[in-house]
């Protein structure tokens, strides 16, 4: 209770800002079994060496994909055509790319600490994450998560304070392709998703109705079924 009540007073007077240089560490992850869309809950650790009070940490994390930082094979490479080009330019289109931006908050600590950090997920295979993620069948996913926000914590006057977490907050972790199938399997078993065009779904639905079919999916499968020389029908 003390602490809420001082945090009220912000923003503290006299003294100078306090400089804190957070260390996080990704310690694991695992699938969010209740959550409605696909989630994943990263498990970090934090440490401060001034074993300051940290009073909370409202902490952002940019994680990047670097796929650069491991190996493909030639399969691989095919069906990743479409994101990074041929093989051989992959020296200069393999650069990091967004996966996802999430919040938490980290609770008190003092010296180190543990939290979670969401992270909700799509499988639409026009995001080039989960395309990425989707062309992989074994292995790891080399990560970055890039953090920032601000640090309630208790200066060296008494006084509470709040400082940013310094932009140079960073850590990498190789995340087991596994793991993201595994959370994907779970929300849709043995599909995957393509977004398409308002017209294009109407379209879709008309030739659904048309053809008496029971789904897209088996209108997608009759088209792609289709004799050659039907190609251009309607």
């Amino acid at each position: 209770m003390s602490s809420a009540r001082e945090a009220e007073d912000l923003p503290a007077r006299g003294g100078m800002p306090a400089t804190i240089t957070p260390e996080f560490a990704v310690l694991g992850a695992e699938v969010v079994e209740d959550a409605v869309a696909p989630t994943l809950r990263f498990r970090l650790g934090v440490s401060e060496p001034s074993e300051r009070e940290i009073f909370t940490i409202a902490l952002t994390a940019q994680i990047n994909v670097e796929p650069a930082r491991r190996e493909h094979d030639a399969a691989t490479r095919e069906r990743l055509v479409d994101l990074f080009g041929e093989p051989e330019r992959w020296p200069a289109t393999t650069h990091p790319f967004l996966w996802a931006q999430a919040t938490t908050l980290v609770p008190t600590f003092t010296g180190a600490g543990m939290f979670t950090l969401p992270v909700p997920s799509t499988f639409d295979l026009e995001i080039a994450a989960a395309r990425y993620f989707s062309s992989l069948e074994d292995g790891e996913v080399p990560l970055a998560f890039h953090f920032s926000g601000s640090i309630l914590l208790r200066g060296e006057d008494g006084r509470v304070q709040a400082v940013p977490v310094p932009w140079s907050c960073s850590t990498t972790w190789r995340m087991p392709i596994a793991t993201w199938r595994a959370m994907m399997r779970r929300h849709y078993p043995g599909r995957s998703w393509v977004a398409l065009q308002e017209d294009t779904i109407e379209r879709l639905t008309e030739y659904r109705r048309e053809h008496g079919l029971h789904s897209f999916d088996a209108c997608v499968d009759r088209m792609l079924e289709r004799d050659p020389g039907e190609a251009g029908g309607g």
